[in-house]
């Protein structure tokens, strides 16, 4: 990772955020606008969670997941070829499960599987490793925070809990998944109790992160902001 005479790191921006903030969204695009990676760290969880499901393992025995989570092997790939709509390609054991991560049983339980210590340092593990490579927009709830805390530019997205029940209801439909918004809404609202509120890398935004509200805001007038903090090289101004 390079880092500047300050010690922070100048080719890597965190971005956290609630579910269906539209943060993944904005890290494509900053990522394809500055030439970096980008890595959607949730689809981390997710698959870890697919993972114990597929397995048969409980997702309450926190030591049987965390062993899981550690053997598992994760990747990530340009999904711009496959012409379906994705934004990555998630494999899983060298399986691509990138639809299936956004299964209802794996929405369900994710924030279970995220709340183990043993997990989330698995998994930090394995993101700081690719963030090693440097020129990356990583994703995620604990970029800013725990991952990278040193990154130079920290996002952090949010929107109503509202407007995010409605575009995960969109994108459910999309995928031919159930699309009631009341009861994504009651889930959301749910996830975002545990995330917040659990003991280990709660969901929060980093001290000196810009937060950004895309409720009413388009992605890419969000960019157009991000780049108005930025010189051409991906660094602050």
């Amino acid at each position: 990772m390079v880092e500047d005479d300050s010690g922070l790191s100048v080719d890597t921006i965190a971005i956290d955020g609630p579910a269906a903030s539209g943060k993944t969204t904005i890290g494509r695009l900053l990522a394809a606008k500055l030439g970096y990676q980008m890595l959607d760290t949730g689809f981390m969880y997710r698959a870890a969670t697919l993972a114990a499901l597929d397995a048969g393992i409980d997702v309450e025995d926190e030591t049987a997941v965390t062993r899981l989570a550690r053997e598992i092997e994760l990747d990530v790939r340009d999904g711009a070829r496959h012409g379906d709509g994705r934004l990555y390609s998630a494999l899983l054991n060298g399986r691509d499960v990138t639809w299936q991560l956004r299964d209802p049983a794996v929405a369900r339980n994710v924030s279970a599987v995220a709340s183990y210590l043993g997990v989330r340092q698995a998994l930090v593990e394995k993101q700081r490793r690719f963030g090693e490579q440097g020129k990356v927009v990583m994703v995620g709830r604990d970029i800013g925070t725990v991952v990278f805390p040193d990154a130079r530019l920290k996002l952090y997205i949010t929107a109503t809990a509202e407007e995010r029940a409605r575009r995960r209801a969109l994108d459910n439909q999309a995928q031919g998944h159930g699309g009631d918004v009341e009861v994504i809404l009651a889930d959301i609202k749910r996830r975002d109790a545990l995330d917040s509120q659990r003991k280990h890398s709660p969901l929060l935004p980093a001290d000196d992160a810009v937060i950004i509200d895309s409720s009413v805001i388009t992605p890419d007038e969000i960019i157009d902001q991000i780049m108005g903090l930025l010189d051409g090289d991906g660094e602050w101004r």
